[in-house]
């Protein structure tokens, strides 16, 4: 009985403390660590939440960019830092679910070290091909890889990148022999398929969505369940016929481990709140950023599922870090 009574005592105290620190939150700058340089997605989406979080709050979000290693010195600061919501991370897909397979001595668990917050956004891959190219379907694309084995080859971000694990998701799954030839970024990669350099690659849809419009690369299908609304004549892969390639870039909020779910809480209200905002939505929307804004066990789900599903493609294909 005694047991029964402290235990309760216990979890009284500490619903206590949680309620009582989502009150007091923030009570001091919070500051958010982005992984890559300024200009690029992670850092549009960080200093928009910041914004708005400064805004509301009176107190200031300080957005820092600590860039290095693919992302993995900011992952690893934010881990290390204290549980108490004041230092947050911007993670994406590379840091949390492609690297935690490619590299065994990351210094961080991706899967234990963060608390989920929010998942912020996807930027589904598209498919696109030279103009010059003589496929004009996926299908089509297929059987021309099929007739000139080890010929064709598919530009990446570089190694590890969204783009280069999608390509070799789509090798294995076509049975096709196609080459890999990583880039530094995705900008070189996509001005060499526009000269003609190479004749494919997965981008984000944000990037070639332009290139798309005005003809200097053709879409061939988007690698979504659903087809995308700035691109609506384009084809998921599902309709071309290879439902299992899904995927992109994808863009979340997260805290250290063992901060208080109170507090957790707190910021995936405030972040759907900020990125629901219709200044926010008309900025990212015609751009082919897909707000997703569940709750934080939605991003753990989809974490846990992301890092699942393309730890069997890096095993199988035998991708290694150079």
């Amino acid at each position: 009985m005694r047991t029964a009574i402290a235990a309760g005592a216990a979890l009284a105290l500490l619903l206590g403390f949680g309620s009582a620190a989502a009150q007091d939150f923030p009570s001091k700058p919070v500051r958010i660590m982005i992984p890559t340089p300024p200009g690029g997605m992670a850092d549009i989406l960080g200093r928009t939440f910041g914004q708005k979080l400064t805004e509301k709050t009176q107190q200031p979000a300080v957005v820092e960019n600590r860039t290095g290693a693919g992302g993995v010195l900011a992952a690893d600061f934010v881990a290390k830092a204290p549980p108490d919501g004041y230092t947050l991370y911007v993670g994406f897909h590379a840091t949390n679910s492609i690297l935690p397979t490619l590299d065994p001595k990351l210094p961080y668990d991706a899967a234990k070290d963060f608390a989920p917050v929010i998942h912020i956004a996807n930027l589904p891959n598209v498919l696109v091909v030279h103009p010059k190219v003589e496929a004009k379907s996926v299908r089509e694309l297929v059987q021309l890889a099929k007739s000139k084995p080890g010929t064709l080859s598919f530009a990446s971000q570089g190694m590890g990148s969204s783009g280069h694990i999608a390509g070799e998701q789509f090798r294995l799954l076509t049975q096709t022999d196609i080459v890999h030839v990583p880039y530094r970024g995705a900008a070189p990669a996509l001005q060499d398929l526009i000269g003609g350099h190479v004749p494919m690659m997965f981008d984000i849809v944000p990037f070639a969505l332009q290139h798309i419009r005005e003809g200097n690369v053709r879409g061939l299908a988007v690698a979504t369940t659903q087809r995308l609304a700035v691109l609506p004549d384009l084809p998921t892969m599902a309709e071309a016929g290879f439902p299992e390639v899904q995927g992109g870039a994808w863009f979340a909020l997260f805290a250290p481990a063992k901060t208080p779910p109170a507090v957790v809480d707190w910021l995936n209200r405030e972040a759907r709140e900020a990125f629901n905002a219709p200044d926010v939505r008309q900025r990212l929307e015609p751009r082919g950023v897909v707000l997703v804004l569940g709750t934080p066990a939605q991003l753990g789900s989809h974490v846990a599922a992301d890092t699942e599903r393309w730890a069997k493609v890096i095993k199988t294909a035998g991708i290694k870090l150079e």
